[in-house]
């Protein structure tokens, strides 16, 4: 039944955080997009700590707030499993939970903290503007990018009671393939062990039910607010570039652009838009802070772009 809503090695990870973005290749989008081969010398630069004084993606950290993070890797390596995410891609890709808008989507995260992230507890709504207004500053003429940054998180809806409520687990977090051996490049590798695919021989080799260069999209990528986004989008056509659903489907994915792992399941296509995924991170990571973003101030801006790749009503 669809219900109306009426109203949104960590040593070189650090020493990168400081250089400008480069890239040595013209990146093209479809529709003719084109990327710019480096960004202007007074683009973003990445802090050096995050809100709690912490490097950021620091999962060792002794913190109250790195409890809550193990605890949360823990029940996720547990209980994703190939089967779960065969159940959970089938039930949402009905996408018949509610229909609303993009914006109203936006402010339905204002409630939702992540507890998978040792960067930040503030609401989602501000990390989505932070990123989207730090893109946006580099980038003025990729407006496309600037949507992505607005949208890449709205999956997290699955928190909502509106969607069921899914557990913490089931939404957030770093995200991997299933099907295949669990690379040890997954922070706290130590969790699979409890995961039944773990000792399962037709999932726990290296290529597992896949075959090399088969590509990300026929794999199964443990289930989130990540996939789900995807889904959203694709389903309710809209007119973003490729490379933006990538990087909605792929940006929790930190074993493979933070790490190299799995790329044995590339297809060529996906290594061309990692690219863009890897640009993108940049301001995915290292924009969450305590800067708030005036949100009426901005808003007239991203609702004439959700206008033009989106239509007003999308089904969730």
């Amino acid at each position: 039944m669809t219900v109306a809503i009426d109203r949104q090695p960590e040593q070189d990870l650090h020493q990168n955080a400081q250089k400008s973005v480069s890239v040595t290749d013209d990146l093209v989008l479809d529709g003719g997009f084109v990327m710019p081969k480096q960004a202007a010398g007074d683009g973003f630069v990445a802090p050096e700590i995050n809100s709690f004084g912490n490097t950021f993606r620091d999962y060792e950290a002794e913190t109250e707030r790195q409890k809550t993070v193990e605890e949360f890797y823990r029940l996720q390596h547990t209980n994703q499993t190939y089967d779960f995410v065969k159940r959970m891609r089938e039930e949402y890709g009905k996408l018949d939970k509610v229909e609303m808008s993009i914006w109203e989507c936006c402010e339905l995260l204002n409630d939702v903290i992540d507890d998978s992230d040792p960067d930040l507890d503030e609401p989602q709504i501000e990390h989505l503007l932070q990123t989207a207004e730090a893109i946006r500053k580099d980038y003025p003429d990729e407006d496309w990018l600037h949507l992505t940054a607005l949208i890449h998180d709205l999956g997290k809806v699955l928190l909502h009671p509106s969607f069921g409520g899914l557990p913490q687990w089931a939404v957030v977090g770093d995200t991997f393939p299933l099907g295949c051996a669990f690379d040890e490049a997954n922070v706290h590798h130590k969790y699979f062990k409890e995961n039944p695919d773990f000792s399962n021989p037709a999932y726990n080799t290296k290529f597992g039910v896949y075959s090399e260069g088969c590509g990300l999209d026929n794999t199964l990528i443990s289930w989130g607010h990540d996939d789900y986004m995807y889904l959203v989008a694709k389903e309710n056509g809209t007119t973003l570039p490729s490379a933006a659903l990538f990087v909605i489907r792929y940006h929790s994915f930190y074993p493979l652009h933070r790490a190299a792992a799995y790329t044995h399941l590339m297809s060529e296509e996906d290594k061309e838009n990692l690219k863009w995924l890897k640009i993108f991170n940049k301001y995915d990571l290292y924009s969450k802070s305590k800067v708030r973003v005036d949100v009426e101030k901005v808003k007239p801006y991203y609702l004439s772009l959700v206008e033009k790749y989106f239509p007003a009503k999308l089904r969730w």
